[in-house]
C-alpha cells in the first residue's frame, strides 16, 4: 500500500472471497489458511493440508483476477499482502503467493518492502499483444481449417454459446474466462499442448485492461462473443479468407475492449 494512504483504501472485496471466485461446486468462504467444510479423508494430516492450502491460494488468485478486471484494483496503486489478506479473511501468505502468479502474468509488479503495484497498461501494449496473438493463432487455425473435417467444428459450438451467455451478463471477468475457454478448445483441436499453453498466457495478458480505458459495456462483450460463432461458420465452410479476416479482427477488437 502506498505510503500515506489510509488502510481503508484496500479494494473493498468483502470480508471473504466471493463465491464466484471459488472453483467448481465448492462455493466456500475463505477463513484463515484453510477451507472449512471439506470432506475428511483418511490420509495423514500433511497430505490433507496441501490441497487445502492450494485451494485457498486458488480462490484468492481468482478473486484478485476478478478485481483487476473490474477495476477494484487500480492501475498504479500499491497493495500490501497483509491488507488484502485482511479483506479476504486469510493470512498474507496465500495473497503473496497469488500475487507472484499475477507478476508472471504481467498484471502486477513487485514493489520491495511495500507490496505489489497494479501494472499500468497502455493501448499500445494491448495492440502489441493482439499482434503477437495473431502471429501465433491465425496460422494455426488456418492449418486446422485446411485439414480438419467440417463436422469437427461442431465440438466448439457449446463453447461459443457459453461465451455468448457470459457476455450477455455484462460480467467482464466471467466473459474473459469463457473467451479463453473457446480459444483454448479451438487451438486444442490441433493437439499441440505447448502452443495452447503459450496462446493461453498471451490471451490472459491481453485481457488485463489498459489504464484509463473506457468502460466495456455488455453490448461490447456480446459483439465480441458473436465473432466466435461467425468464425465457426467460416471454418465449417472452409472459407479461409473469412477465417483469417475474422480472427485477425477479433484480436484487434479484443485490444480495444481488453478481452
Amino acid at each position: 500500500m502506498e505510503q500515506g494512504r489510509p488502510h481503508t483504501e484496500a479494494p473493498r472485496l468483502g470480508p471473504g472471497v466471493p463465491a464466484q471466485a471459488t472453483p467448481g461446486a465448492h462455493a466456500e468462504r475463505v477463513r484463515g489458511e484453510h477451507v472449512h467444510g471439506e470432506r475428511a479423508y483418511a490420509a495423514p494430516a500433511p497430505a490433507r493440508r496441501m490441497p487445502q492450502r492450494y485451494s485457498v491460494r486458488g480462490q484468492v488468485l481468482d478473486a484478485l483476477r476478478k478485481a483487476l478486471l473490474s477495476g477494484d484494483l487500480v492501475p498504479g496503486e500499491v497493495y500490501s499482502g497483509p491488507a488484502l489478506g485482511e479483506r479476504f479473511g486469510v493470512s498474507a501468505t496465500p495473497v503473496r503467493e497469488a500475487m507472484q502468479q499475477l507478476v508472471l502474468e504481467g498484471a502486477v509488479e513487485v514493489v520491495p518492502n511495500r507490496g505489489f503495484r497494479v501494472t499500468r497498461r497502455t493501448a499500445r501494449d494491448l495492440a502489441e499483444l493482439a499482434e503477437v496473438r495473431a502471429l501465433v493463432e491465425v496460422p494455426s487455425v488456418l492449418r486446422l481449417a485446411r485439414t480438419l473435417a467440417p463436422a469437427r467444428w461442431s465440438e466448439l459450438r457449446p463453447y461459443a454459446e457459453a461465451a455468448s451467455v457470459a457476455a450477455a451478463t455484462g460480467d467482464r471477468a466471467l466473459y474473459a474466462e469463457a473467451d479463453r475457454a473457446f480459444h483454448r478448445a479451438l487451438l486444442g483441436l490441433g493437439g499441440n499442448r505447448q502452443l495452447v499453453a503459450v496462446a493461453e498466457e498471451l490471451h490472459r495478458r491481453a485481457q488485463w485492461p489498459a489504464d484509463r480505458a473506457p468502460a466495456v459495456s455488455a453490448a461490447d462483450l456480446v459483439a465480441d462473443a458473436a465473432e466466435h460463432t461467425a468464425l465457426l461458420d467460416a471454418l465449417v465452410a472452409r472459407d479461409l479468407r473469412a477465417v483469417e479476416t475474422l480472427l485477425t479482427g477479433h484480436f484487434t477488437g479484443a485490444a480495444r475492449t481488453g478481452d
